[in-house]
């Protein structure tokens, strides 16, 4: 239960960042955002605000923001339909009633001849005395179809009237915010837990390590280690890693004082499957705001460099599925973090939101990135790409990453249970 819940408040809130930030810039372009949702399929719980229809749905893998113009709308009005009108003080219609037309006394029935709703905002129809009627239209009037209201959008408020930049801009927010969620992250752990500090210094002790049961306390600062001259954390460890389970004298200055204490590293297994010793103590640290935040730039910007150099044995063919885990491992692994504490979880949390933001600006069709190639391509022809071609592209890049989905959680399966 509580891998579920860590998984399910980590990926919420990275999707939940990415996508406010597709919105966040959408309505500052002016954009009608009509849902804004977390997860995919059948609504869970959903309220409207502000124009915008924020819904929890049951599948927890993402998130999006249906931006008016960005597909056709699903209701038509053609001409010789029937419609009900209700209008506002202004007398401008605020209403649209397509069908149920008994159930709003108040509406006037007509009878539509044209009606545009993105350019002039209007209406023209029969009255019920064969009268031709003009009617003008508020920007924000509804179409009332099955009782369900839904908002019109005319075309200042549709994504592809606005300026390249300021779409490419709403299209980039998202994975923006997650390399500014990592910044947050990590800087509230620098500041809450302290920023490692690369000295040759004694931080906190393990209970059960043997440099505690050698007599080494915080703040020791260690001079050698078996003859050793040690300067950095890096360097004192890498000695200590060096003597699995060979005992080597501490050289250290404790009050003014040197003294020489014993330690025999533990053994275990390094990352490439080698022996190393442990003698179970942390690098020191320091607090400091200004030096939490320089931390948060600095931690984010070498997680990104990892995930690049990832992506390289991709492309030179050095790619492995080790290097790749799928909604099964990545529940996984966010477990392992939770079980190692809050600040595990929240620099785990923060690595996921680096990894997020990057393979979201991946020029990959259906992705941020892929949708930004296309602005891109739109600002050097001087024209937008035909949109039904780039909904076939975004369509297969859609297929493609679902199958590449599956194939990773089989490879997770076979990971974790086989």
């Amino acid at each position: 239960m509580e891998t579920l819940l860590s998984f399910i408040l980590v990926f919420g809130l990275l999707v939940f960042i990415h996508e406010w930030g597709h919105l966040y810039f959408a309505k500052r372009a002016g954009i009608l955002c009509r849902e804004f949702a977390i997860g995919f399929g059948p609504k869970i719980f959903s309220f409207e605000r502000n124009e915008t229809v924020y819904t929890i749905r049951m599948l927890p893998l993402g998130g999006y923001v249906r931006m008016a113009g960005e597909e056709p709308e699903t209701i038509e009005i053609k001409p010789g339909y029937d419609i009900g009108l209700v209008l506002n003080e202004q007398n401008k219609v605020k209403e649209i009633i397509i069908n149920n037309k008994s159930k709003h006394p108040e509406a006037t029935v007509v009878q539509v001849e044209r009606i545009d709703l993105e350019h002039d905002l209007v209406i023209e129809a029969f009255n019920e005395l064969e009268e031709k009627v003009t009617f003008e239209v508020d920007e924000k009037a509804k179409i009332i179809h099955d009782e369900i209201p839904t908002q019109i959008a005319p075309w200042n408020r549709q994504f592809g009237s606005k300026s390249v930049g300021k779409r490419a801009l709403t299209i980039f927010a998202g994975p923006m915010m997650n390399f500014l969620l990592a910044f947050v992250l990590f800087s509230v752990v620098a500041l809450m837990q302290g920023m490692p500090v690369d000295e040759a210094r004694i931080g906190t002790l393990t209970e059960d390590g043997v440099a505690r049961e050698a007599g080494l306390l915080k703040g020791d600062e260690v001079q050698s280690i078996d003859g050793t001259p040690v300067h950095t954390w890096t360097e004192m460890t890498s000695v200590i890693q060096a003597n699995p389970n060979q005992e080597i004298d501490f050289v250290i200055s404790r009050d003014g004082e040197t003294q020489t204490i014993a330690v025999t590293p533990q053994v275990r297994e390094s990352l490439e499957g080698e022996p190393e010793g442990v003698v179970g103590i942390h690098q020191p640290t320091e607090f400091s705001i200004v030096g939490a935040l320089q931390y948060g730039v600095t931690q984010t910007y070498t997680v990104a460099t990892m995930i690049f150099e990832v992506l390289g044995l991709i492309v030179t063919g050095e790619f492995s599925m080790d290097y790749i885990a799928g909604p099964i491992g990545i529940y996984d692994y966010t477990g392992q973090a939770a079980a190692l504490g809050i600040f595990v979880l929240m620099n785990w949390s923060a690595a996921l939101s680096v990894n997020l933001g990057i393979i979201n600006l991946l020029p990959i069709p259906a992705m941020d990135g892929g949708r930004l190639v296309f602005l891109g391509l739109e600002a050097l022809r001087g024209k937008p790409i035909d949109p039904q071609k780039e909904g076939m592209v975004h369509f297969i890049g859609f297929a493609l990453l679902f199958l590449l989905v599956i194939v990773v959680t089989w490879n997770d399966i076979n990971r974790l249970f086989m």
